[in-house]
């Protein structure tokens, strides 16, 4: 729940195969990658990873229970990086930084995050599908998996933006139906709106992704900028008592952890107890990304999404002069991505965790 900047100065066994099959055939295609000559002037492949890519080694994910697993039926715990809007920050999304993300940060994950209004989707979607296709194909060709950030947020009725999402998750569904490297976030942080409304949106939107994807994870917002109502004076329990009418999906929750103290995190714990919960979006910093980082609060946070195998993204990989930006101002116009000369205290932090 945080202010988002004006621009800067059934599953079938074949269904399976397929995309186990791709991810081997993908895998094949980067140590070829790896093995020939960089022509002159060609972009350098992604550099060889020391050990398996966290989507070689997992796999097609699916919900068990309320966790997230592998293709082996195991939990796992996905922990990586968001971008930032990409109409304002697409230069902070390049093959250097998306090598420094997977192999210096060790991340799992790359939320790309398409922002629908504020001079996103809906001014050109052709263009804003196209460039969100391109950064998800390019974690992928790292090894991560790609969270596909539906970033609605005014207006916080997703119905809003109703036609404008099936056009969008057909699209990316068509592209991405036979990879195991997807989950797709349908609605950012709904505010404003009741639980009802937002699970009726889900209902609809959930069966046109089914319909050329039926096999991948697929994360719901809640109410109150995805803080399962307790923004707004609400809790889990609208959301527990009344679900979502599908399978293999997680709900998501977001806090910033100065201004989201402990009725925030016993949510997320008493949530998470009874529901699959991802945590696709969370700082360090005051609601709007802003201010002081209180680690202390954020370490509360880290250590109950480790103890209970909760996924998180944090917000966010760019350069933005706020606090909550990992880079420090300027670093997304360099060549310069690895280490912990170009991070903010943010950044620093969050790299470690990630790294850890």
């Amino acid at each position: 729940m945080h202010q988002r900047p004006t621009p800067p100065t059934v599953t079938t066994g074949r269904r399976r195969i397929t995309r186990k099959a791709l991810l081997a055939a993908s895998a094949l295609g980067v140590v070829t990658a790896l093995m020939a000559p960089v022509r002159a002037g060609a972009a350098p492949a992604p550099a060889a990873p020391t050990a398996a890519t966290p989507l070689a080694a997992n796999g097609q994910l699916s919900v068990c229970g309320r966790q997230l697993c592998n293709a082996s039926g195991q939990a796992v715990a996905l922990n990586g990086m968001s971008t930032h809007g990409t109409q304002w920050y697409a230069q902070c999304v390049t093959g250097g930084s998306l090598d420094a993300l997977a192999q210096d940060w060790r991340s799992d994950v790359l939320r790309v995050s398409t922002y629908v209004q504020e001079g996103g989707y809906e001014t050109d979607p052709a263009g804003f599908t196209a460039r969100a296709q391109k950064f998800v194909d390019a974690a992928h060709a790292r090894g991560m998996y790609a969270v596909i950030d539906w970033h609605m947020l005014t207006p916080g009725d997703p119905n809003a933006n109703l036609a404008r999402a099936k056009t969008f998750f057909t699209a990316m569904a068509k592209k991405y139906k036979n990879h195991p490297g997807v989950l797709y976030e349908i609605a950012n942080e709904p505010s404003g709106v009741s639980w009802s409304a937002i699970k009726s949106y889900a209902e609809q939107i959930i069966p046109v992704i089914r319909a050329e994807d039926p096999d991948a994870v697929v994360l719901v917002g809640t109410r109150a900028w995805s803080s399962f109502g307790v923004s707004e004076g609400s809790d889990e329990s609208e959301v527990v008592n009344n679900p979502v009418n599908a399978s293999n999906i997680m709900y998501t929750f977001h806090f910033y952890a100065a201004s989201h103290r402990e009725e925030y995190l016993n949510t997320l714990d008493r949530a998470s107890d009874r529901l699959p919960v991802f945590v696709t979006e969370f700082g360090t910093q005051n609601y709007a990304g802003e201010g002081a980082n209180d680690f202390t609060m954020s370490q509360r946070y880290l250590d109950l999404m480790k103890r209970k195998k909760i996924s998180w993204t944090n917000w966010n990989y760019s350069d933005d002069h706020r606090s909550g930006a990992v880079f420090k101002t300027g670093t997304c116009n360099g060549s310069t991505w690895a280490g912990t000369g170009v991070l903010k205290a943010a950044g620093v932090w969050i790299r470690d965790r990630i790294r850890q």
